[in-house]
């Protein structure tokens, strides 16, 4: 990790790669991580962690399947949202969008329980930039 300022923005434009984060920095046990991200991720739930969306740049939406009930949350530009743990979601972005997130390191991007994992998916635990 860096111990020199990090500027976003110059970050998001080193990579190309759809919903396959890249660890920016850590704070504590967190890794703080962008991504790029467009289409539909994947149905998955984290037992044992909350998860932090800030939107940095376009519209997430965020479908949400708890309670037997299905809703959407719509985050626009410089939104934030958390995810409490054990809801299944489902992030995704018409026209795309910039994300950040806080998730404990060796979070996986997918989750602990998760639908079939399709190709555009990076299932990891992030990626150096």
């Amino acid at each position: 990790m860096s111990n020199e300022p990090i500027d976003l923005q110059t970050a998001l434009a080193g990579f190309d790669d759809l919903w396959s984060p890249r660890i920016v920095t850590r704070i504590n046990d967190y890794d703080v991580r962008i991504a790029k991200v467009a289409g539909e991720h994947v149905w998955h739930a984290h037992d044992d962690t909350d998860e932090f969306f800030l939107v940095l740049d376009g519209e997430l939406r965020i479908s949400l399947r708890e309670g037997g009930a299905e809703r959407v949350v719509t985050l626009p530009t410089g939104s934030v949202y958390v995810v409490p743990r054990g809801v299944e979601h489902r992030p995704s972005s018409s026209d795309g969008a910039s994300i950040l997130m806080f998730e404990p390191t060796g979070t996986s991007s997918v989750g602990d329980r998760h639908d079939e994992v399709p190709d555009h998916v990076d299932a990891t635990t992030g990626h150096t930039l």
